[in-house]
């Protein structure tokens, strides 16, 4: 209950803890399958809380999906609330451009790159990226 009081956790992450603390993992799958059954645990409300986490702090769908995969959340599931052709990517990805670059155009191709690999780390797509370039960087 102290690691679910703090922030949402995926069945696989509460599991992967639990058992990393001693826990025998009868128990821990035991555990699990009653907070599922109560709700206190719901893998499509931490999925939710992730991704606006996420985007919040500059990440861009691509990353949050591998993130996600690794922490044990269904593809399927991840695909429902993770719409990666939303317009609101663009717009993130616009944020992030400006909070790092200053709204400063690459003036050659190796700032450009430099901008490109910046943005793809951080989870974007590279129609996301190319929006930016495309784009007057004042009004995004």
């Amino acid at each position: 209950m102290n690691l679910l009081a703090r922030r949402e956790h995926s069945e696989t992450e509460l599991y992967r803890k639990l058992t990393q603390k001693g826990h025998e993992q009868e128990s821990v799958s035991a555990v699990i399958q009653a907070l599922l059954n109560e709700g206190l645990l719901s893998t499509s409300r931490f999925t939710e809380c992730y991704i606006r986490a996420r985007r919040e702090r500059g990440y861009g769908p691509v990353r949050i999906h591998a993130e996600l995969l690794a922490r044990g959340v269904p593809e399927d599931m991840i695909e429902h609330h993770l719409n990666i052709n939303d317009n609101a990517w663009f717009i993130a990805a616009h944020k992030v451009w400006r909070k790092r670059f200053k709204n400063t155009l690459p003036r050659d191709f190796k700032m450009r790159a430099q901008q490109a690999r910046f943005l793809q780390y951080r989870g974007f797509t590279s129609e996301q990226i190319e929006n930016i370039y495309q784009s007057d960087p004042e009004h995004a």
